[in-house]
């Protein structure tokens, strides 16, 4: 087996997501696997929101680019960051087993997110999480947080934000999960499409590296996520529009939750859907045409006309 090269973006969190691969390469085949650090346009830009940076694949573009200039072997993204359509001669490979999916607080004052005061500060990167806060808290004043975990942290113990909203993932991933103030139910923050897993990235007609990836695949989550990006890829939702979803492989079934809501929090509508696992993209796409149905095609074209 050839040596590999793993590509990868710079921050803490991904670095530890492509070490994490690595170690796990070398444990299993014997061979020699380096990282390659490369920056994409989502790390370039900070000082702006992710909804008005706009387009797809903000954080992957330039590791695929990578991928077919031959200059890597694989990449590994964070599932909720990669498009749902592939470019031609790419294919996710492996899906890692999922860790915590919640979306979770970090506050000033340790209590939760929702004993916070009135006109709190709360800072996010996410439409969706922005959406979710604000139909619970309208009172709060929801702010663009952009940055990697350590620098949001820091913003907040500088007393810029009286609390955060994060990814447990990247807290427990990183040894931070000691700071969650509050873990978010499912009924008040439901995740973003393939949060807390790892997709694993390389060319379609690399057999050997295809080979080598394949035991990385936990396939309960890699039929939980198939589910999720069938149901945003029947929205055509992106960064611009506050959609979330949720999967869970049991046995041979599968049952699924999904959200469609306005920005400032005034709609939302919820949906879910079970049925066999067998065929997760059907089950995915049920469920966003139940939502489009009930009104979810006309917030969805409201919020691309802003």
């Amino acid at each position: 087996m050839r040596p590999l090269v793993i590509g990868t973006r710079g921050s803490a969190l991904a670095l530890w997501q492509a070490n994490h691969v690595k170690a796990t390469l070398e444990r299993l085949h014997g061979v020699p696997v380096s990282l390659q650090v490369i920056k994409t346009i989502g790390d370039k830009i900070l000082d702006a929101p992710l909804a008005k940076v706009g387009g797809k694949g903000l954080f992957v573009k330039e590791l695929e680019e990578a991928l077919l200039r031959r200059e890597t072997d694989l990449a590994v993204h964070s599932m909720k960051d990669v498009p749902t359509e592939m470019p031609a001669g790419l294919v996710l490979t492996a899906t890692s087993v999922r860790e915590d999916p919640h979306d979770v607080a970090v506050t000033r004052d340790g209590r939760g997110l929702w004993a916070q005061r009135p006109g709190a500060r709360v800072g996010t990167s996410s439409l969706r999480r922005v959406c979710q806060v604000l139909h619970r808290r309208p009172d709060f004043e929801v702010e663009s947080l952009r940055g990697n975990v350590d620098t949001r942290l820091r913003k907040l113990d500088e007393g810029q934000y009286d609390a955060i909203v994060l990814a447990a993932a990247g807290l427990r991933r990183l040894g931070h999960g000691h700071r969650i103030s509050e873990t978010l139910s499912f009924e008040a923050s439901l995740p973003a499409i393939g949060q807390g897993a790892l997709g694993l990235e390389c060319r379609a007609d690399d057999a050997e590296v295809r080979a080598m990836v394949a035991p990385l695949d936990d396939p309960a989550t890699a039929t939980a996520v198939r589910c999720e990006r069938a149901f945003l890829l029947r929205l055509q939702g992106g960064c611009q529009t506050p959609i979330a979803a949720h999967a869970v492989a049991t046995g041979d079934r599968l049952a699924v939750a999904g959200l469609v809501g306005r920005v400032d929090g005034t709609e939302i509508l919820r949906g879910q859907a079970d049925g066999p696992a067998g065929d997760p993209e059907a089950l995915g796409v049920r469920l966003a045409e139940d939502l489009l149905g009930r009104g979810a095609q006309r917030i969805l074209d409201e919020m691309r006309a802003l």
